[in-house]
């Protein structure tokens, strides 16, 4: 598969070199609005054909699919557009703005019959396929703790008062859509939508908005309501959260670290609660701990690669695009809802925090094309 990427991040480069060390797909060059940055950037990566217009690369018979590493904003006109043109499509996350930017690019692949998929890597990861089997192992759920925060250098930018796109409600970014997803979409993975969330911000200072063009969160607590337990989701870009994430049970408690790249696991099953004094450690007999390796690869984006390969061939070999395998978890349809329902918690937890995108307007509003 011939695969062209938009983007020229560390993160598309991470792409690249999967696409570079796969016997399956070929990188074919980039898009850039700047000729030469376009050609240094293919060069330098092996490809031979570098692209400075959306158009050409959405028209060229010599791309069969297209990486989208551009800023958030972007993702839904530059996929339209790739699909208008036949092309297979896999996009950073979060695959749109909103909710209904997302459903518009999904609507359109199905109609095009292509291959649309979010790169959302723990849920092409063994690890986390590992971590969601000790879930279903634990007993009754009652409550999860999933955490993600680490301090973004561009912050460093914002409190210089320079511009980033990082922080910038312009490109549908900030601390819940860049990092905060990595703990929305697992959730979604594991225990479906919940019924109920409250979002608790920490905005950035009301200076920064000359620079952010409007209130943008710099972390967040999101507390989702299930039907008989309670998650609570931190996110941050302006901290480092040092927690690992844990699950719990009844009967057990389940901590695991690195939501976005999972390397190990602990399971400490309760053992039969002994009263204890107010002075003495609370002690439970017949309780153990299971100490746990996760699979790890230096570059975890060989699974959504891989998993992505595999959609489009059984797509080339005549299947329906959204019965497509795409992963561990299911088909492209399966993936396609989580990627919908976490939108959409990601939709009303930033009305709640009072941030908003233009995306966010009127839906005859479209998304203008470009590139990081």
């Amino acid at each position: 598969m011939r695969i062209a990427t938009i983007g020229t991040s560390a993160i598309t480069s991470d792409f690249i070199e999967e696409i570079n060390a796969s016997d399956r797909a070929v990188f074919v060059g980039t898009l850039s609005r700047d000729l030469e940055r376009a050609k240094a950037f293919t060069e330098a990566r092996g490809g031979s054909r570098p692209f400075t217009e959306l158009e050409d690369l959405a028209a060229s018979n010599e791309v069969d699919a297209v990486y989208l590493g551009s800023p958030n904003a972007l993702h839904a006109s530059q996929a339209l557009a790739c699909i208008a043109g036949g092309k297979h499509v896999i996009a950073e996350k979060p695959l749109g703005a909103n909710e209904r930017e997302a459903r518009a690019v999904f609507d359109a692949a199905e109609k095009a019959g292509v291959v649309v998929l979010e790169a959302m890597r723990p849920l092409h990861d063994p690890a986390f396929v590992a971590v969601r089997d000790l879930t279903r192992n634990l007993g009754r759920i009652r409550r999860a703790d999933l955490h993600f925060g680490k301090y973004s250098s561009r912050y460093d930018e914002i409190l210089a008062g320079k511009h980033t796109n990082i922080f910038d409600c312009a490109m549908a970014t900030g601390s819940l859509m860049d990092i905060g997803v990595y703990t929305v979409e697992p959730l979604i993975e594991l225990f479906g939508a919940p019924e109920s969330v409250l979002a608790a911000p920490v905005l950035l200072d009301e200076e920064t908005r000359g620079l952010t063009h409007g209130p943008l969160d710099g972390s967040g607590v999101i507390i989702a309501r299930y039907a008989d337990f309670v998650a609570t989701l931190h996110f941050s870009k302006i901290t480092n959260d040092r927690l690992p994430s844990q699950i719990e049970s009844e009967t057990a408690t389940l901590t695991f670290d690195g939501i976005s790249v999972p390397t190990w696991a602990r399971v400490e099953h309760r053992g039969t609660a002994v009263r204890a004094a107010a002075k003495q450690v609370h002690v439970e007999e017949g309780a153990r701990t299971e100490d746990l390796e996760l699979p790890q690869v230096p570059n975890t984006m060989v699974y959504e690669l891989s998993d992505f390969c595999d959609a489009v061939d059984a797509v080339q070999a005549g299947s329906d695009p959204l019965d497509a395998p795409a992963g561990p978890f299911g088909n492209v349809r399966h993936y396609r809802d989580v990627t919908l329902a976490s939108l959409a918690l990601m939709d009303e937890a930033r009305r709640q925090m009072g941030v908003s995108f233009p995306a966010d307007a009127l839906a005859s509003d479209a998304p203008e094309a470009g590139e990081r």
